[in-house]
């Protein structure tokens, strides 16, 4: 047995930052769902759906703001106190830049959804759920393959979304003749690719917890 696992065993089970960990990585789950479905919605319907983000989005800050004081609070904490701070802010600027999106969905009165929205919200849904697999193994890190295997997804999604914002916004500028419609769309693509890149860092955070505790 490592010293590190030793130090585990001996060190109380943590009883607050797990638990917001999951509230963080449930709620961003939410928030990504709620954009998926939002799109695939004609334009008056999707109104109470970009509320419900706002709230959302809200709530992520909240349970960031929580967290950090517990760590301002705990001396003991269940891993690098560097890490947790990582990755509570990298989960709350997921949600940011997903609710971005639908502020500027609503803002500009974006009313033709494209198939590249549509399809970018759907990437961003599957690594935000992949990020809540990978935060419930956290709490033992007895399955650290689990989490790798999480954040090999997320890796993948984030290299698909790449492809498809290029893709969407070389149509863009190669069919579109409205300047301001290209400004609209480009803005509204730009924010979700972004999305998954900051999905990309909560793996990263990821994967430096498992293979420290590994």
């Amino acid at each position: 047995m490592s010293l590190n696992s030793i130090f585990q065993f001996l060190v109380p089970k943590d009883k607050k930052f797990f638990p917001l960990f999951e509230e963080a990585s449930s709620n961003l789950v939410q928030l990504a769902s709620h954009l998926h479905e939002a799109v695939n919605l004609p334009l008056k319907e999707r109104e109470v759906l970009f509320q419900k983000i706002d709230e959302l989005e809200q709530k992520g800050e909240d349970i960031a703001r929580q967290t950090n004081l517990e760590l301002s609070r705990n001396f003991i904490t269940p891993f690098d106190r560097e890490d947790i701070h990582s990755l509570i802010t990298s989960i709350d600027n997921v949600a940011g830049n997903l609710q971005g999106a639908a502020s500027r969905m609503r803002l500009y009165h974006v009313d033709k959804i494209t198939k590249s929205i549509r399809k970018l919200t759907e990437i961003n849904l599957e690594a935000c759920q992949n990020i809540e697999s990978a935060v419930k193994e956290l709490k033992d890190l007895k399955k650290v393959k689990n989490i790798a295997t999480a954040c090999s997804k997320i890796n993948k999604l984030e290299n698909k979304s790449d492809s498809v914002y290029n893709k969407a916004v070389f149509e863009i500028f190669e069919n579109e003749t409205d300047a301001i419609n290209v400004i609209k769309y480009k803005e509204v693509l730009s924010v979700l690719e972004s999305a998954t890149d900051k999905c990309k860092s909560v793996a990263s955070v990821l994967e430096a917890i498992a293979v420290k505790h590994s």
